[in-house]
């Protein structure tokens, strides 16, 4: 399950770049709180920092599981990414996630160049492929977007329908996401409405063809994430998630949105 870990780790973690788009005359800061829940149990928590100055942004922030899931698997993190703000992107130039399950520590840090990734390093190291591994091709790695802020759009631009080329540090895949509804949405800092757009996603390389976790992801339905404007930064950002599983419906839902 560890892609749909990933896949949800994404949509949480996007949810803090609630920044100004526009060129700033001094830097701006602002906090996000989330919070994840399964089945109505509360399992993390995340809060984050997000910087912006003039085009360029960075984000600092921590995960942690809640002390009813660890119980079962306790997990702490922290992710920053930086980079600049162009067209209808975020374009990260820096993505660092280090984060510890159970007694098992983890860190990905993928550096980019224009869109395209330059290089990745995964400790600890990824294991022997298998015969049913889909390898990379060299295209793959062009015009990708990072996991956290390839889910944040400026003001203007279309939030879906939209196909976003993820890269992981691992696998490469690609989330399509399609108009669905429009529903009011309130939370500390925020009231109005919000995109509703359902998410379908594919898998394209980076990955094990027999793996449970990919085959789960490709023939999810019923995801759908929201997303919400900030008017006085101009963003589109998730403040609402909700992912089915084997075991239940996962809800990702900001408990601080702007303000």
């Amino acid at each position: 399950m560890a892609r749909v870990k990933m896949f949800l780790s994404g949509l949480v973690l996007a949810a803090a770049m609630a920044g100004p788009q526009h060129a700033m005359a001094e830097p701006v800061q602002v906090r996000t709180d989330y919070k994840v829940s399964l089945v109505g149990f509360p399992v993390a928590s995340a809060n984050f920092i997000t910087q912006v100055d003039g085009t360029s942004y960075s984000i600092t922030g921590d995960l942690r599981s809640s002390a009813f899931s660890d119980l079962f698997s306790k997990v702490r993190g922290n992710a920053n990414v930086s980079g600049k703000v162009t067209g209808d992107k975020l374009e990260a130039s820096k993505f660092l996630v280090d984060y510890t399950s159970d007694k098992k520590k983890h860190r990905t840090e993928i550096t980019f160049r224009n869109g395209d990734v330059h290089s990745t390093v995964n400790e600890p190291e990824p294991k022997d492929r298998g015969s049913d591994w889909v390898p990379l091709l060299e295209g793959d790695l062009r015009k990708v977007l990072d996991p956290l802020s390839g889910l944040v759009f400026p003001a203007g631009s279309a939030v879906c329908p939209r196909s976003l080329p993820i890269f992981d540090g691992e696998a490469r895949a690609t989330l399509h996401l399609t108009p669905k509804s429009i529903r009011p949405f309130s939370t500390k800092g925020f009231k109005g409405d919000a995109i509703v757009c359902s998410v379908r996603f594919e898998p394209n390389s980076g990955y094990r063809k027999n793996s449970s976790g990919i085959r789960y992801l490709r023939e999810l339905k019923g995801a759908e994430v929201w997303f919400a404007k900030n008017d006085a930064v101009g963003l589109y950002a998730p403040v609402y998630a909700k992912v089915p599983t084997k075991i239940g419906k996962v809800i990702v839902a900001a408990t601080k949105f702007g303000g």
